[in-house]
């Protein structure tokens, strides 16, 4: 009696699809670039790379008391609407949300080529986030009665060790670093000042998008101080 050789084709297409919604797993929790670096093996607890990247920071307001004052499900919805806009808006430009904290967001946009690209890319993205959360607050404010979402943002470009970070058990893999420091602090100005939108003199250094200088600030734990713009309209 001949005995056939078993087919492989099922076994393998089945291990292919297990690896597709790996990755595909791993992308939606960490980003698309974080995905493919630990899926190229850099999983170790301190491997990581200096890159220098336009950062992104942002969070809304007084989100504290509105998710006080609201059922659970409904901040969950809010909390969903927001980051659907501000990370939307900053993969259509080529960026990478790094993380999401409470109502915060940190994202990154790499230097692949002049650093002027990057924050370019970074300011677009933040024109494009007002934007979608107008449009929710229009939405949420007229056949909802909800009260509106207002954010802050600040943009910053500088270099940033990019990795694996944590315990020997549970790792984060982010970005750390004075730039980073920088970038969240400079957004915890947005409500002192009165607006919106604020970006560092580093990244008003490269681009050619006309912005509002607001002067010199000192920021907390920062030596220097910052040169600080705006936009005209935020």
């Amino acid at each position: 009696m001949q005995h056939l050789a078993p087919r492989r084709e099922g076994g393998e297409l089945g291990q292919g699809r297990v690896r597709a919604a790996l990755a595909a797993l791993l992308e939606a929790y960490l980003g698309r670039r974080s995905a493919a670096r630990v899926q190229a093996g850099a999983a170790r607890r301190g491997t990581g790379e200096t890159i220098r990247a336009a950062l992104l920071s942002a969070d809304l307001r007084d989100f504290t008391a509105l998710s006080e004052a609201t059922e659970p499900a409904a901040v969950i919805a809010a909390l969903d609407a927001w980051f659907d806009r501000i990370a939307g808006a900053v993969h259509a430009f080529g960026g990478e949300v790094l993380k999401f904290i409470g109502d915060g967001v940190l994202a990154i946009f790499p230097v692949a080529g002049a650093p002027a690209e990057a924050c370019e890319a970074a300011l677009r993205a933040v024109v494009a986030a007002r934007a979608g959360m107008a449009h929710l607050d229009a939405v949420r404010q007229a056949p909802q009665g909800l009260p509106p979402l207002p954010f802050g943002a600040a943009l910053h470009l500088g270099e940033i060790l990019w990795g694996n970070i944590g315990a020997a058990d549970r790792l984060d893999f982010t970005a750390i670093g004075p730039a980073v420091n920088l970038v969240s602090r400079l957004e915890g100005l947005c409500r002192p000042l009165g607006r919106s939108v604020l970006i560092s003199g580093a990244v008003a250094a490269e681009t050619t998008t006309p912005l509002v200088p607001l002067g010199e600030h000192g920021l907390r734990g920062i030596a220097a101080p910052c040169p600080v713009f705006t936009l005209p309209d935020a």
